[in-house]
């Protein structure tokens, strides 16, 4: 698994202190993004919580996942939350070293008083010291959050900086993405009072058998009723061992919602919030415990084409760290429909820069502090498709504008179809087993970017018989009967 390692630097480590108006909780920033470009230690916040003890307890929710690696447990790095300042709220946001569950606090205006909230992104340092204080902090005594350091120590810091250096897997990255586009299908499935919450989540087991197929969850009354099997208006809950850091916060519950895709029988992604006053808290969990979200392939049409790639440009001028993205907006500021829109939102989505709120069923605005490309360039399928496409192996025996398609790769031929609503099928073992579930496979990829390549070449050159870069050559050891089309990219 390809890995880099991250150096997050912050003035001084975070803690819980004793001030002359009650506790402080000081939050130290590393590096991150603002309106007014990067900054070394960006604040955000300083003011008061609402509900001290419940924000507290949820910041170590996020903590938790953070450290956790819920599949094969072994000790990973940890990577510090990511802040985002919304202007109206604080989200603090994790990923689990396995890649397999999303985690965000919500801390939304009725939890903040204080100035306003300031706009921007970068990780808070969550120390083991801070981690217990928290967890000893009782009662609701007045509770002073500072996120970013103090405007007098910003000029006269001096001594050394709290350097902490953490493995960055490529696949964690891409998690952050797919859990995103993922959690754009989901529709709140049920909603459970806050003691119909505490009843059902400690109900669950606490470890599912490996050998049986995921855990579903049907509505039935005022709770959820568990089945094994996926019943009309089930919700997958795949490992629900994965909940437990909701317990952090669960007595403070005034509600739970459960959210996920239109179900088809198949195991799929899940998101689990807890209402708190003042906050949300929630888990999004991948289909399974063993599979991360950086597999599931939502993201890879997004990235495979040009247009989507122009329009994230455009697109990504117009975002202002907004709590709530309007694609309609966005679609009279940009002059492009919604549904590219929505495509360069995706894109975006690769790179970090919007993520999706469940609840408020939209995107926000955030700009997560890593190499905004390097999701995109170390994507398996999509380097697989790209190089397909440069070594000639695509051909469109239905021209251009859509029919069957062949692409060769190694020693086997393959055969790509597309169906009347354009969704690409192949014959290949990946679609066999997934049949789409998990995004195109690589065939069928190498297929769409080379249609769009065609087509741009068309236009481009309307007046010629043969658009320019394609070859109505027979590729070398491709039969007869499927060499009728054009074949694209590189030489064979």
């Amino acid at each position: 698994m390809t890995r880099s390692v991250q150096a997050l630097a912050y003035a001084r480590p975070s803690a819980l202190e004793s001030a002359g108006s009650g506790r402080l909780l000081g939050l130290e920033t590393a590096g991150g993004l603002t309106p007014h470009g990067a900054e070394a230690h960006p604040r955000f916040f300083t003011g008061f919580l609402t509900s001290p003890q419940i924000a507290a307890r949820g910041l170590l929710a996020v903590a938790d996942v953070a450290a956790a690696r819920y599949h094969q447990r072994i000790r990973p790095g940890s990577l510090d939350p990511v802040v985002t300042g919304n202007g109206d709220r604080l989200r603090f946001e994790s990923f689990s070293g396995c890649g397999g569950v999303y985690a965000r606090l919500d801390v939304l205006s009725a939890g903040l008083d204080g100035a306003e909230t300031g706009h921007g992104t970068t990780n808070v340092d969550v120390n083991n010291p801070l981690r217990e204080a928290l967890s000893r902090l009782t009662g609701d005594d007045p509770l002073h959050l500072r996120v970013g350091p103090e405007e007098l120590a910003v000029t006269t810091l001096d001594g050394p900086v709290v350097e902490k250096k953490v493995p960055l897997p490529d696949r964690w990255l891409r998690g952050f993405a797919e859990a995103q586009v993922a959690s754009a299908g989901f529709d709140m499935r049920a909603e459970l009072s806050g003691a119909e919450a505490v009843r059902f989540l400690r109900s669950l087991p606490r470890s599912q058998a490996r050998s049986r197929g995921p855990l579903w969850v049907v509505p039935s009354g005022p709770t959820l009723r568990p089945t094994t099997r996926p019943v009309a208006g089930a919700v997958c809950l795949a490992g629900p061992d994965r909940l437990i850091a909701l317990e952090r916060v669960l007595r403070h519950a005034t509600a739970l919602r459960v959210y996920g895709p239109v179900p088809d029988g198949r195991p799929a992604p899940s998101a689990w919030e807890i209402v708190l006053p003042g906050m949300r808290l929630t888990l999004t969990l991948s289909p399974d415990p063993a599979r991360g979200f950086s597999g599931e392939g939502g993201v890879l049409e997004a990235l495979a084409t040009a247009e989507a790639a122009e329009d994230a440009e455009l697109i990504s001028v117009l975002l202002a760290w907004e709590p709530r993205i309007d694609p309609a907006d966005l679609a009279a500021q940009s002059g492009l429909d919604v549904a590219r829109v929505r495509a360069a939102l995706t894109r975006l989505g690769t790179a970090g820069r919007v993520g999706y709120d469940v609840a408020d069923a939209a995107y926000f605005h955030r700009e997560l502090p890593y190499d905004a490309d390097r999701a995109e360039r170390h994507n398996p399928r999509l380097l697989s498709a790209r190089a397909l496409l440069a070594e000639g192996a695509v051909t469109l025996d239905g021209g251009p504008g859509g029919g069957p398609a062949s692409v060769r790769s190694g020693e086997r031929l393959y055969r790509v179809r597309e169906s009347a609503d354009g969704r690409l099928s192949c014959t290949c073992a990946w679609w066999a087993k997934y049949a789409g579930r998990r995004g195109p496979c690589k065939h069928a990829l190498a297929v769409r970017m080379a249609r769009r390549e065609a087509r741009a070449d068309e236009t481009a050159s309307p007046s010629a018989g043969t658009p320019a870069g394609i070859s109505a050559e027979t590729p070398a050891g491709i039969s007869a009967e499927t060499s009728t089309g054009t074949s694209v990219g590189g030489t064979r």
